[in-house]
C-alpha cells in the first residue's frame, strides 16, 4: 500500500514535470517565432539608416553649402511631425511610457517618420546620435508586430523592450549592452530580468542581421597598456565624478532649453528654424565645423571625430563645444538622438582629464566614453558592458567604477524623462514611489519656488 502510494506521488511529480517542461518549450518557441524575424527587420532597417547616415554626411561634406539648408530642413520635418506626427513626438519617452502602463501602442508611423527626420538632420549638419533613431525603429516594428499577433499587455511589455534590445544592439555593435540597456533604462535601480533572455535573443539578432548587410562600426583603440591597479581604479572613480555631473548638465541643459523654446516659441515647426539658424551662428563664432553631425567622420584629415581623443594630441575644450553644439540641435527640435554626441563629448572630456591625472588620454577618453553616457542615461551596467565589447576587459574595472560613480553623481536627472525611480539614488524628500524623472524634476521647480 505504501509503495503503490510512493510510486503514485513520483508518477504525479513526473507528469507535473514533463508538463511543465513541455509548456516552457512551446513558449519559447512561440517566442522565438516572433522575436527573431521582428529583430531581422530591425536589424535591417537599423543597417539602412546606418548607410543613410554614412551617406548623406559625406555628401555634406561634397557640398558645405547644405549647412545654410539647415534651418529650412528643419521646418520642414517640424512641420511633417506638426501635421502627422504629433502622437509620436515622445520618441524614446514614448516607448519607456508603452512599456511601463501598456495602452495604445507605439504607432508604426513613428519609424519612418523619425528615420527621414535624422537623416535630414545630419544632411544639413544638425548635431545629433542615431540611438534615439535606432530605438524608436525597434519600439515602433515591436508595437506593430504587438497589434498583429494580438500579444496580451505583459507580452507586449516584453515584446517592446525586445525592440529596444534589437535597435540598441543593432545601431552600435554591442548587443550584451543592448539587451541590458532595455532591461536597465526603464527604471532606476531596477532591471527587468523577466525579459533578459528574450532581449539578449532580439540583441543579437539585430546586431547579426545588421553585420549581415555589410555595414561596419567604428573601431576605437586604446593603444596603451598600463597597469590596471588601485591608482587607476581611484583615478577612474575620481573622473567618474566629473562624468557624472557632465551628464548631468547636459540632460538639464537639454531639457531647459527645450521647455524654454516651447514656451516662447508655441508653433512646433519654428523650433528647429530657429536651432538651424543658431546652429549656423555657432559655426560662424567657433570657426569651425568639426562639431556638426554624429562626429565619426571628418570633412578634413585633420578633422576632429571621436577617434581622434584616443590620440596623444591635446584637446581641452572639445567637449564643451560639442556640448553647446548638441543641446542647441537636440533642445530645438531636430530628430536624432543623445548617445553618439554623449559618446564625443565623454571621450573628449577624458582626453582633457587624462593629463591632470597622469594618465593616457587614450584610456581616459575610453572611460569618459560609456561613463558620460552612463551617468546622462542612468544605465550604469549597459555601459560597462559596452565599455567591455568596444574596448576589452583589459580595463574592465575602471570602467565599470566610473560608471558607477558618474551614475550616482548625475542624481535624479536624466536624458529620458519617462524614467521611474525605482530605487532612489539617496534618500530624496517628497519623491513619489516610481515616480518619472519628469515629476522629479517638477517637484525640485516647486521647491525653488517657494523658497
Amino acid at each position: 500500500m505504501r509503495a503503490t502510494f510512493h510510486t503514485l506521488i513520483t508518477d504525479l511529480d513526473i507528469a507535473t514535470f514533463v508538463r511543465n517542461r513541455h509548456d516552457h518549450a512551446v513558449s519559447v518557441v512561440r517566442w522565438a517565432l516572433i522575436l527573431v524575424p521582428m529583430a531581422a527587420l530591425v536589424g535591417t532597417l537599423c543597417a539602412a539608416f546606418l548607410w543613410s547616415l554614412d551617406a548623406v554626411t559625406r555628401l555634406r561634406f561634397a557640398a558645405p553649402w547644405l549647412l545654410y539648408c539647415l534651418p529650412i530642413g528643419g521646418f520642414g520635418v517640424g512641420l511633417l511631425y506638426h501635421l502627422t506626427g504629433r502622437s509620436v513626438e515622445g520618441g524614446n519617452n514614448l516607448i519607456v511610457e508603452q512599456i511601463h502602463e501598456p495602452g495604445g501602442g507605439v504607432p508604426l508611423r513613428m519609424a519612418p517618420l523619425i528615420f527621414f527626420g535624422t537623416v535630414v538632420t545630419h544632411l544639413f549638419g544638425g548635431s545629433a546620435g542615431r540611438e534615439g533613431t535606432a530605438v524608436q525603429l525597434g519600439g515602433s516594428l515591436a508595437s506593430g508586430f504587438g497589434r498583429a499577433l494580438r500579444l496580451d499587455a505583459d507580452g507586449t511589455r516584453i515584446l517592446l523592450m525586445t525592440g529596444i534590445a534589437a535597435g540598441f544592439g543593432a545601431v552600435f555593435g554591442t548587443p550584451i549592452a543592448g539587451a541590458v540597456f532595455a532591461l536597465e533604462v526603464l527604471a532606476i535601480g531596477r532591471v527587468e530580468y523577466r525579459a533578459l533572455v528574450p532581449c539578449l535573443v532580439a540583441a543579437l539578432v539585430g546586431d547579426w542581421t545588421c553585420l549581415a548587410w555589410g555595414i561596419h562600426h567604428g573601431v576605437y583603440r586604446v593603444d596603451a597598456l598600463i597597469v590596471v591597479d588601485a591608482l587607476l581604479v581611484a583615478k577612474a572613480g575620481l573622473a567618474g565624478v566629473a562624468f557624472g555631473l557632465v551628464g548631468l548638465a547636459f540632460a538639464e541643459a537639454n531639457h531647459a532649453l527645450g521647455g524654454w523654446l516651447k514656451r516662447i516659441v508655441p508653433y512646433g515647426p519654428l523650433r528647429p528654424l530657429i536651432g538651424g539658424i543658431a546652429a549656423i551662428a555657432l559655426v560662424f563664432l567657433f570657426g569651425t565645423r568639426d562639431y556638426l553631425g554624429l562626429g565619426t567622420l571628418a570633412a578634413t584629415p585633420d578633422g576632429l571625430t571621436i577617434a581622434s581623443f584616443f590620440g596623444p594630441d591635446p584637446h581641452p575644450w572639445s567637449w564643451a563645444l560639442k556640448f553647446v553644439f548638441t543641446v542647441v540641435t537636440l533642445s530645438s527640435g531636430f530628430k536624432g538622438g543623445e548617445v553618439t554626441p554623449l559618446f564625443f563629448i565623454g571621450a573628449a572630456l577624458g582626453s582633457a582629464l587624462a593629463p591632470l591625472f597622469g594618465v593616457p588620454t587614450g584610456v581616459f577618453a575610453a572611460i569618459g566614453f560609456v561613463a558620460l553616457f552612463a551617468g546622462a542615461a542612468n544605465t550604469p551596467l549597459a555601459c560597462t558592458f559596452m565599455g567591455i565589447e568596444l574596448f576589452g576587459a583589459t580595463y574592465a574595472v575602471p570602467i565599470a567604477v566610473a560608471c558607477f560613480v558618474a551614475y550616482l553623481c548625475s542624481g535624479h536627472n536624466g536624458i529620458y524623462l519617462s524614467q521611474r525611480v525605482a530605487v532612489a539614488k539617496t534618500p530624496a524628500d517628497g519623491l513619489v514611489p516610481n515616480a518619472t524623472l519628469r515629476e522629479a524634476r517638477a517637484e525640485r521647480a516647486a521647491r525653488r519656488r517657494h523658497r
